[in-house]
């Protein structure tokens, strides 16, 4: 099991409605996950009301922010020119996945498919 851990948008969203008990897991066993800004905004504009923006914002403290480097956005621009129109790549799934792979870290996601075919990905399964 890795220490470090970058979680997709999919995965935390069934963490904070209670679906999913494995994120809690991790994150008691001392697992550091992260997050970057584009899983943050995704999971801040899922919020339906003030009340779950609230919610949202307030569980989001569980996670660690990672810094957008310019390098990795030239990673993301690389993905989407390469994998766009033969993997249908989506400019969310293109900077996620060029986070992971710009620090070299496992992404834990339940979209497998979206992510398989970038060059470098560490895909973690639990």
């Amino acid at each position: 099991m890795s220490e470090y851990l970058l979680c997709d948008t999919c995965v935390i969203i069934d963490f904070m409605s209670g679906r999913s008990q494995v994120l809690n897991d991790l994150l008691h066993n001392k697992t550091t996950v992260f997050i970057n800004s584009i899983i943050e905004m995704e999971l801040l504009q899922g919020a339906r009301d003030k009340n779950e923006l609230r919610v949202i914002e307030k569980k989001l403290h569980s996670f660690r922010l990672l810094t957008m480097q310019q390098d990795i956005f030239d990673l993301a621009t690389g993905y989407v020119r390469n994998y766009r129109l033969s993997h249908n790549l989506a400019l969310p799934d293109a900077i996620i996945g060029a986070t992971a792979i710009y620090y070299q870290m496992p992404l834990f996601t339940y979209n497998r498919k979206d992510f398989k075919f970038l060059p470098n990905i560490q895909l973690a399964i639990y």
